[in-house]
């Protein structure tokens, strides 16, 4: 339930709003806006463009990218390409028709290919002389080229029938599924297919065409991996002879209790596959179901050789003698620290590079010199540009409030970065470290939301630190609304993270929007309470097996310190949102809030947790953070702790109106958490209300549920806090 980085999110809003059939087709453009007056509302939010995927010329001297536009009235999306030079002059849309073009990758300098109705085609600079590439009947989800342009990887779909048994033939109109093992849905959807890249040779005018070399032939497994996973978890070597991949070798009960996933090297000439981070001899232990590996008998040691979590996203040096990828300790730990390993392909050896930085890395790339990686994390609610060295001595390249969402190098010295905030939406810069932070320089080279921006007024943003109850120190954001008057007294809003392990940092959403909130006329306190990235592992960890303990006090000390030291904060008008994990601690704070709040708002929640325990799909995930299953008669304490403290225990305590919001193919957390939860307020006496989508997942994708989703937000808000 982590946070994902933006370009996955730009993709799945084109999955989710419009992937294409020839008879719904409609040439979306940018959309223009003219406001009343200075305030944001849903429909300017939604009036903004999206920058998704981009990438820089083989000789640093263009770019695209790819921006998304949305339409309210169709209730469609359309993604279309961009070129400009690197400094970001001459920008030029490329895309004309009403088709999504996407995923635009450089075959060289004045070619570029990209995605168009499930075929790459290429064409050049100036949007010209198009042609299609690949003969595949529409199955291309992704791609990428060899570095000399002569093979390919294609994602495709291939049929899974491993979970979901097939249907009699004879039984054509046949709804049912017969399921077999767990994972059989993931996210929002039944998993009745799998990905797998396959590699095709590229032949010149002919293009791409034939079956292709599946890399997982005969194998069960999906590459890359669901629900988020991308191009980013594969890699050609430099050498263009291997290909790096990550997949998680395993089905069923073994899958949705396991984050152990690895990186392979798959060898083209002699089509043999190599596991980079175990040992040809590696016999994996068995796992009882409901134990995590917490409470298992393993050696941290030998975990550690193994890389038995998370390992994903390869990339190859430039020299192709070392690789490196993101990397977590432990298995079933979905939020466990992500380190930075680099392996030597000729020893392989491995290093972690990053272990003096106690956060997460979120992205990375290498230096040309091969000698430096560059990474963005989390540190102090904010996601900062650092580099290290393979010796594993970490500096900051730039720390401002702002967040980076990814990164590439643009030539020699630059790189080209995504950068966003509470106060602006995504877009491109370029950042040319320096030796220290003061000598970094960076540039600003789109301005995509420039004429909506320019109408609005901006809020303000302020950070705050207060003592906890157990004595710590805890940061949180202050954000005000524009115009702000310091002598007026202002509604509040507490602000609860999702995740658990989500940051607070300068994100900004097209739901959970600060900048709207504060334009709405309301302060938002936002605390980056225990369980949350940036402020040392032992903090995050903190919240694992104690959902209900330090948590719940921690967002409690910054809406009393707010209500009791900001003398603009009206402590007789605070409501308390959140989705995910913060709908869970909306559910539990309204049963334990001593009437501090006049009004609740929860999202796609957790209500009751034994029967989230087997609801969710990830079945890793309850078992880490509750730490046992609830059937268990030897449960921890922990665990007996998480159930007894479940907020559906305490709805004798409810008191305040409260707003239910969730999406019905949301497999995460399910809707019945939302419907129970609203269904025992109304029984209660409550005032409450119930927004459900039946045709969105664990977020809101199509932009009018988006603008619904807004409305009735602060439609509720304005009813009980003005």
């Amino acid at each position: 339930m982590k946070k994902v980085t933006t370009i996955v999110v730009a993709v799945l809003l084109l999955t989710a709003c419009g992937t294409q059939n020839e008879s719904d087709k409609v040439n979306i453009q940018k959309q223009t806006i003219q406001l009343d007056n200075d305030q944001m509302t849903p429909e300017a939010l939604w009036a903004m463009s999206r920058i998704g995927g981009y990438q820089a010329s083989p000789d640093g001297q263009h770019i695209v990218y790819q921006t998304g536009y949305y339409s309210v009235e169709e209730n469609k999306s359309h993604q279309v390409l961009w070129m400009m030079n690197a400094d970001g002059t001459e920008q030029k849309q490329l895309t004309e028709d009403a088709d999504n073009e996407t995923d635009a990758q450089w075959l060289d300098n004045e070619t570029i290919a990209f995605l168009r109705g499930g075929e790459i085609w290429k064409m050049k600079l100036d949007g010209g002389q198009r042609k299609q590439i690949s003969q595949t009947e529409g199955k291309v989800e992704g791609f990428q080229f060899s570095p000399d342009g002569s093979k390919v990887i294609v994602l495709k779909s291939i049929d899974f029938n491993e979970i979901i048994q097939k249907n009699p033939d004879d039984l054509p109109k046949a709804t049912g599924r017969l399921v077999t093992d767990l994972m059989y849905r993931h996210w929002d959807h039944y998993v009745e297919s799998i990905q797998h890249p396959f590699v095709y040779e590229v032949s010149g005018d002919a293009g791409i065409s034939g079956d292709g070399i599946d890399l997982l032939e005969g194998e069960p497994y999906e590459c890359p991996m669901e629900p988020f996973g991308g191009m980013e978890q594969l890699a050609w070597s430099p050498d263009g002879q291997s290909i790096a991949y990550t997949c998680r070798k395993k089905t069923g009960l073994a899958y949705s209790i396991s984050t152990d996933a690895d990186i392979y090297i798959y060898n083209i000439g002699t089509r043999e596959t190599k596991n980079l981070c175990k040992p040809a001899d590696y016999a994996e232990p068995e796992i009882e179901p409901t134990k995590t590996m917490k409470y298992q008998k393993v050696n941290a040691k030998e975990n550690l050789a193994n890389n038995v979590g998370y390992d994903q996203n390869p990339k190859f040096s430039p020299d192709g003698k070392q690789i490196a990828w993101l990397s977590m300790e432990r298995n079933g730990y979905e939020a466990d620290r992500q380190r930075l390993c680099v392996c030597d392909l000729t020893t392989g050896e491995k290093t972690y590079v990053t272990e003096s930085f106690d956060s997460n890395v979120d992205d990375f790339c290498w230096a040309p010199d091969g000698k430096t990686l560059y990474f963005i994390g989390v540190w102090h609610a904010t996601e900062n540009l650092y580099r290290t060295n393979l010796k594993g001595e970490v500096k900051p390249v730039c720390i401002e409030w702002a967040d980076f969402g990814s990164l590439q190098m643009l030539n020699d010295k630059s790189l080209l970065a995504e950068q966003h905030s509470f106060l602006a939406p995504a877009d491109l810069y370029v950042v040319t470290p320096g030796d220290s932070i003061k000598d970094t320089k960076a540039m600003q080279i789109t301005q995509v939301n420039k004429d909506i921006l320019d109408q609005l007024g901006k809020p303000s943003v302020d950070q705050r630190w207060v003592k906890t109850s157990d004595g710590q120190q805890m940061l949180y954001w202050i954000i005000q609304p524009p115009h702000f008057d310091p002598n007026k007294k202002y509604p509040t809003l507490l602000f609860c993270e999702g995740g658990p392990q989500s940051p607070v940092s300068q994100f900004w959403s097209y739901r959970w929007n600060f900048f709207i909130m504060a334009s709405q006329g309301y302060v938002i306190i936002a605390p980056n309470r225990r369980g949350l990235p940036g402020f040392g592992q032992a903090w995050l960890e903190e919240i694992s097996g104690d959902w209900t303990g330090q948590c719940m006090k921690d967002y409690l000390a910054a809406i009393d310190d707010a209500a009791q030291n900001l003398p603009y904060v009206d402590k007789d008008k605070l409501g308390a949102v959140g989705a995910s994990f913060g709908g869970f601690s909306v559910y539990y704070l309204a049963g334990h809030h001593d009437k501090r709040f006049k009004c609740f708002i929860a999202h796609d929640g957790a209500f009751n947790l034994e029967a989230m325990y087997t609801e969710t799909e990830e079945n890793w995930f309850s078992n880490w953070e509750y730490d046992d299953a609830y059937w268990n008669k030897n449960r921890t304490a922990n665990a007996d702790k998480t159930y007894k403290n479940s907020p559906h225990l305490f709805v004798d305590k409810w008191d305040t109106p409260i707003l239910c919001i969730h999406g019905e193919k949301d497999y995460r957390i399910n809707a019945t958490q939302g419907m129970s939860a609203f269904n025992a307020a109304r029984m209660k006496g409550i005032e409450a209300e119930l927004l459900i989508f039946p045709d969105e997942n664990h977020w809101v994708l199509k932009p009018q549920n988006g603008i619904l989703w807004q409305r009735t937000f602060f439609n509720w808000l304005d009813k009980w806090l003005k």
